[in-house]
Protein backbone atom coordinates (compact mmCIF):
# COMPACT_ATOMS: atom_id res chain seq x y z
CA UNK A 1 0.00 0.00 0.00
CA UNK A 2 1.50 3.32 -1.03
CA UNK A 3 -0.83 5.59 0.96
CA UNK A 4 -3.31 5.55 3.83
CA UNK A 5 -6.58 7.46 3.41
CA UNK A 6 -8.81 9.00 6.10
CA UNK A 7 -6.34 8.75 8.99
CA UNK A 8 -5.13 11.00 11.77
CA UNK A 9 -1.42 11.67 12.29
CA UNK A 10 0.14 12.51 15.65
CA UNK A 11 2.38 15.46 14.84
CA UNK A 12 4.91 14.88 17.63
CA UNK A 13 7.73 12.66 16.38
CA UNK A 14 8.85 9.51 18.16
CA UNK A 15 12.62 9.96 18.46
CA UNK A 16 15.00 7.20 19.56
CA UNK A 17 18.77 6.69 19.76
CA UNK A 18 19.70 10.39 19.61
CA UNK A 19 17.57 10.97 16.51
CA UNK A 20 18.95 8.04 14.51
CA UNK A 21 15.50 6.39 14.53
CA UNK A 22 12.37 8.51 14.11
CA UNK A 23 8.72 7.81 13.35
CA UNK A 24 5.25 9.36 13.25
CA UNK A 25 2.13 7.67 14.57
CA UNK A 26 -0.82 7.12 12.22
CA UNK A 27 -4.24 6.42 13.77
CA UNK A 28 -6.99 4.66 11.83
CA UNK A 29 -10.78 5.03 12.26
CA UNK A 30 -11.05 1.40 13.43
CA UNK A 31 -8.67 2.11 16.33
CA UNK A 32 -5.59 0.49 14.84
CA UNK A 33 -2.22 2.22 14.93
CA UNK A 34 0.89 2.21 12.76
CA UNK A 35 4.11 4.14 12.83
CA UNK A 36 5.97 5.31 9.73
CA UNK A 37 9.66 5.83 10.25
CA UNK A 38 13.25 6.07 9.16
CA UNK A 39 16.28 4.33 10.71
CA UNK A 40 19.80 5.58 10.09
CA UNK A 41 22.76 3.16 9.93
CA UNK A 42 23.66 1.71 13.32
CA UNK A 43 22.86 -1.10 15.75
CA UNK A 44 19.70 -0.95 17.85
CA UNK A 45 17.68 -3.02 20.29
CA UNK A 46 13.95 -2.46 20.66
CA UNK A 47 11.35 -3.85 23.05
CA UNK A 48 7.71 -4.49 22.24
CA UNK A 49 4.55 -4.19 24.30
CA UNK A 50 2.26 -5.48 21.54
CA UNK A 51 2.87 -7.90 18.67
CA UNK A 52 4.37 -5.92 15.77
CA UNK A 53 4.57 -6.37 12.02
CA UNK A 54 7.60 -4.54 10.62
CA UNK A 55 7.34 -3.84 6.89
CA UNK A 56 10.58 -2.62 5.36
CA UNK A 57 9.85 -0.31 2.44
CA UNK A 58 13.49 0.28 1.49
CA UNK A 59 16.87 -0.37 3.06
CA UNK A 60 19.56 -2.89 3.93
CA UNK A 61 19.45 -4.46 7.37
CA UNK A 62 19.73 -7.57 9.52
CA UNK A 63 17.32 -8.49 12.30
CA UNK A 64 17.80 -10.90 15.19
CA UNK A 65 14.37 -11.98 16.40
CA UNK A 66 13.61 -13.31 19.91
CA UNK A 67 14.60 -16.94 20.34
CA UNK A 68 16.58 -16.99 17.08
CA UNK A 69 20.33 -17.49 16.79
CA UNK A 70 20.76 -16.39 13.15
CA UNK A 71 20.32 -12.89 11.79
CA UNK A 72 17.76 -12.49 8.98
CA UNK A 73 18.93 -10.29 6.10
CA UNK A 74 16.57 -7.87 4.36
CA UNK A 75 17.65 -6.08 1.21
CA UNK A 76 15.22 -3.64 -0.36
CA UNK A 77 11.83 -4.71 0.93
CA UNK A 78 10.70 -7.36 3.40
CA UNK A 79 8.87 -7.95 6.63
CA UNK A 80 9.06 -9.70 9.97
CA UNK A 81 6.86 -10.17 13.03
CA UNK A 82 7.98 -9.59 16.60
CA UNK A 83 5.92 -11.10 19.44
CA UNK A 84 4.51 -8.99 22.27
CA UNK A 85 6.70 -8.31 25.31
CA UNK A 86 9.91 -9.20 23.49
CA UNK A 87 13.20 -7.61 22.43
CA UNK A 88 14.78 -7.70 18.99
CA UNK A 89 18.02 -6.38 17.53
CA UNK A 90 18.64 -4.55 14.28
CA UNK A 91 21.81 -3.83 12.31
CA UNK A 92 20.92 -1.09 9.84
CA UNK A 93 23.37 -0.83 6.93
CA UNK A 94 21.67 1.89 4.84
CA UNK A 95 18.92 4.41 5.58
CA UNK A 96 15.84 2.24 6.10
CA UNK A 97 12.20 3.25 5.57
CA UNK A 98 9.68 1.21 7.57
CA UNK A 99 6.05 0.79 8.62
CA UNK A 100 5.33 -0.77 12.01
CA UNK A 101 1.82 -2.16 12.57
CA UNK A 102 0.68 -2.92 16.11
CA UNK A 103 -1.31 -6.16 16.05
CA UNK A 104 -3.92 -7.65 18.36
CA UNK A 105 -2.96 -11.07 19.71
Amino acid sequence: MSQFDQVSVVTKANIYFDGKVTSRTVLFADGTKKTLGIMMPGEYEFGTDLKELMEIQAGELSVLLPGESEWKQISGTGEFIVPANAKFKLKIETVTDYICSYLAE
